[in-house]
């Protein structure tokens, strides 16, 4: 080994030791508030093998929201041992003060490693707000021009909401960028700051890759840069591991070099942890992100299985209008409607269905769900029922447990005894017009939902427990005669018989027929 390999790498060594030390200093409780999960090594070291360094002079780095430095150790010790006759110049912005100190003695290390190898370094730190700093150099987005520039940015930004009347929603609005979470609101910014042919790599939350939130940010973004590689990560547990992150986490890489990248080819890779062995597939750019789609949804598809099974959606021309069907969220929010909600059912109340009330492909009410049972009728609540016919009910949140990304339950009339019923907003609420829908499609209807090749297809878009009736609109669905089909095989009551369901939707569905999954 080098002397300079073994340089670099006692440099990621002691970075990781601040790391481990600074995470264990910094309580749960903050950690959560300023959404700040630091960079394990292995992690940092993948995020900066992925950009193309230049052939020669100069390498322009940003690393917003730096942390104590994992990342901009990893992207150096890179640069010194593989191309250190390229000069570095490096910028660190950081807005909590308490790190400073561990930051600097990163940056310190990385400076004696770059000097003792004969790679020029010079490294700044910005202590400030990274969406405020940003957006002084960046301007208004969509019109100005930057005063600054980056090659390179490397990234694991926080990831927490950015709630009204914040600083964050403050600099937000003075640079035009409508975003729900911080690490969006980094990506466009970063996005902004990039030179003509700049890379971005990063770990963020994959909720981003679709759904209505985010919506304005992908189209802003995907008009700038391309994906060049993408990573997800089996285990949610093996990336920030002790840190309790809940979210599903993406590894990226995109290049502004849209004149030659919307041609070329999309390395998707996926492991179950950091150091463990990758599968790789290439795909071309379209087949993550559909240039003719409007909401320019990123579809991240990891085995040949998922790739057969998208194909096979994208031949299926039926929709939900299609079928004279919508889906809407329930219209009963309960902390709004708290004064007429009822623990115990009463002569001026109807039932109540929460998404808890789901179980097996049917209805259980009222269960033992341990909320209110029912709503009170009046002028208040009139316009919050719908009368008790038979509806296709899909959980909106499900647990990272369940083996089901999308759980479709059939209410019909028989599951209570009343003329009106309320459906809490937890829950997806497929309706012809606010009525109900003829029974054998119904069933037909929850069994394409909570079929595997959907399952499969709905992964692939979607990185995150939540299902939305966006989601749900955009889902290619089989004819009505193929569902009647699928729902007259299928039979009356609930069933949550996954190898009969499969089997069902491979006899009756086209596209699907022979298919094994």
């Amino acid at each position: 080994m080098s002397l300079t390999l073994r340089a670099a790498e006692e440099v990621l060594v002691n970075t990781e030791s601040r790391r481990q030390a600074v995470s264990t200093q910094l309580g749960g409780r903050e950690r959560s508030s300023l959404g700040q999960f630091f960079t394990p090594s292995p992690v940092a070291q993948f995020i900066a093998s992925l950009p193309a360094l230049p052939n020669s002079g100069t390498v322009r780095i940003l690393d917003p929201g730096a942390g104590i430095g994992s990342l901009s150790a990893a992207i150096i010790a890179r640069i010194v041992t593989q191309r250190s006759d390229l000069a570095i110049e490096l910028t660190a912005v950081e807005v909590d003060a308490s790190l400073s100190t561990e930051l600097k003695r990163t940056l310190d290390d990385c400076q004696h490693l770059a000097d003792s190898s004969g790679c020029q370094l010079i490294s700044r730190v910005i202590e400030s707000d990274f969406l405020e700093w940003a957006s002084d150099s960046v301007g208004t987005i969509p019109l100005g021009k930057a005063a600054e520039s980056f090659d390179i940015v490397v990234m694991n930004p926080p990831y927490r909401k950015v709630n009204t009347g914040t600083r964050e929603r403050l600099a937000l609005k003075r640079i035009n960028v409508e975003a729900s979470n911080l690490y969006v609101a980094f990506l466009a910014l970063s996005c902004a700051l990039l030179s003509t042919d700049g890379q971005i790599a990063a770990i963020t939350p994959r909720s981003f890759a679709n759904g209505p939130y985010f919506r304005s940010f992908r189209r802003y973004f995907l008009d700038r840069v391309v994906f060049d590689r993408i990573h997800l990560f089996e285990s949610r547990s093996m990336v920030f591991s002790g840190d309790a992150v809940l979210q599903e986490n993406v590894i990226f890489s995109v290049s502004g070099t849209l004149d030659i990248a919307r041609d070329a080819e999309v390395v998707i890779s996926s492991s179950v942890g950091a150091d463990e062995e990758m599968t790789f597939r290439k795909v071309p750019h379209a087949e993550v992100v559909d240039p003719k789609d409007p909401d320019c949804f990123v579809h991240i598809v990891i085995d040949d299985e998922g790739a057969a099974i998208s194909g096979l959606m994208s031949l299926m021309p039926t929709r939900l209008p299609d079928l004279g069907i919508e889906v809407s969220t329930g219209r009963v929010v309960d902390f709004r409607s708290r004064d007429h909600l009822r623990i115990e059912p009463a002569a001026d109340t109807v039932p109540l269905i929460y998404q808890g009330n789901l179980r097996g492909g049917g209805i259980v009410w009222p269960g033992s769900v341990k909320k209110p049972t029912s709503i009170v009728v009046c002028i208040e609540t009139s316009k919050l029922l719908l009368p008790v016919e038979t509806f296709v009910l899909v959980k909106r949140f499900t647990s990272k447990e369940e083996r089901r990304r999308v759980t479709a339950s059939v209410f019909e009339a028989s599951d209570v005894t009343t003329d009106q019923v309320g459906f809490e907003n937890h829950l997806n609420v497929f309706h012809s017009e606010n009525r109900g829908l003829d029974d054998v499609l119904a069933r037909g209807l929850a069994a394409w939902l909570n079929s595997t090749v959907v399952d499969r297809y709905f992964r692939s878009f979607n990185g995150h427990t939540q299902v939305n009736a966006t989601d749900l609109r955009r889902l290619p669905y089989p004819t009505m005669t193929e569902l009647v089909a699928l729902g007259g095989s299928i039979g009356s009551g609930p069933t949550s018989d996954q190898e009969k369901i499969d089997g069902l939707v491979n006899t009756h569905v086209k596209v699907f027929q022979g298919l094994t999954t």
